[in-house]
């Protein structure tokens, strides 16, 4: 298969800028902690002189809730690992990882097999940039694909992965990249490698609403929702990462159950102000609200 879901890093720094901006809130403020996430971002020492109000600030001029969409997606995904390790899962598989260091910030339980599935070149621009002395660093195996010539499936079998554990999945801001026939085959191999046991699946995915009526994506009176739209899908496309596959919520849920998941949870930040934010006092307002992704969790 040459349609890789692993692309370039050019997302996977955003995601760490905001990380990075989240981290510098008050501790009694912020929804998410990363110690690492400035070993990612161009510019780190800046942000870090503005501090986390200007960051955001910032951040709002160029889309409203946009960082807190991202910290949200974060933490949301941050507790279902915690959860599923806690409970269940014995093996946890990062695709896509990008920069990614749940395997070291979260506390995973320390007998917790953790694989890190990316493009060769990725990873290795990860690891160069990584401290020494990391947690958890030895439960941490490096899972490289070429999808020219190899399959998800045999390189995590090669890897080390092991089909009779239950195991917790996770695709985080990847969907909307890649075309449906990548992700209905990546879909379909997580059920092969899992056929003797449970899984716990997590994807988002861009609502496909966003080109028949971008408004509902966003919140009632959201300024200028359209044109934002159009803004935020030119500058993927600018750094070489084009949105390509939109889903509805009927079209996720057949997916996923033609390959024997169901889908528990679906969620956007409209659902989750009120959980993350109003609790430590940062309540956005209706018009604030930047809900076009969609964070679902699947059972197998």
């Amino acid at each position: 298969m040459s349609d890789s879901i692993f692309r370039k890093d050019g997302t996977a720094q955003g995601v760490a800028k905001q990380r990075l901006i989240e981290t510098l809130a008050a501790p009694d403020k912020r929804i998410i902690y990363d110690p690492y996430a400035d070993k990612f971002v161009l510019g780190a020492s800046i942000i870090k002189l503005m501090g986390h109000r200007l960051s955001v600030w910032l951040t709002q001029k160029f889309a409203p809730g946009f960082h807190e969409h991202l910290i949200s997606r974060t933490r949301f995904i941050d507790e279902l690992v915690q959860k599923s390790t806690a409970n269940e899962a014995e093996q946890y598989v990062i695709l896509g990882a990008g920069y990614d260091l749940r395997a070291h910030r979260l506390g995973l339980p320390p007998a917790l097999k953790i694989f890190e599935v990316d493009q060769p070149e990725v990873q290795l621009r990860k690891r160069s940039k990584l401290p020494r002395n990391l947690p958890n660093s030895e439960n941490v195996t490096y899972v490289s694909v070429n999808f020219n010539h190899q399959t998800l499936k045999n390189q995590l079998l090669n890897g080390g992965f092991d089909p009779n554990k239950p195991t917790i999945f996770t695709l985080e801001g990847v969907s909307q990249y890649i075309t449906k026939d990548a992700i209905n085959f990546t879909i379909a191999e997580l059920t092969d490698l899992t056929q003797t046991s449970s899984a716990t699946f997590f994807i988002s995915y861009v609502d496909n609403l966003i080109n028949e009526n971008p408004k509902s994506c966003f919140g009632e009176g959201y300024p200028n929702a359209a044109k934002k739209v159009e803004t935020i899908k030119k500058l993927a496309a600018k750094v070489g990462e084009p949105w390509i596959s939109f889903y509805s919520a009927d079209e996720i849920e057949r997916m996923l159950s033609k390959y024997g998941f169901s889908v528990i949870e679906n969620k956007t930040l409209a659902d989750l102000n009120a959980v993350y934010f109003s609790p430590v006092g940062r309540t956005l307002a209706e018009d604030q609200i930047f809900k076009l992704e969609h964070f679902v969790v699947a059972k197998k």
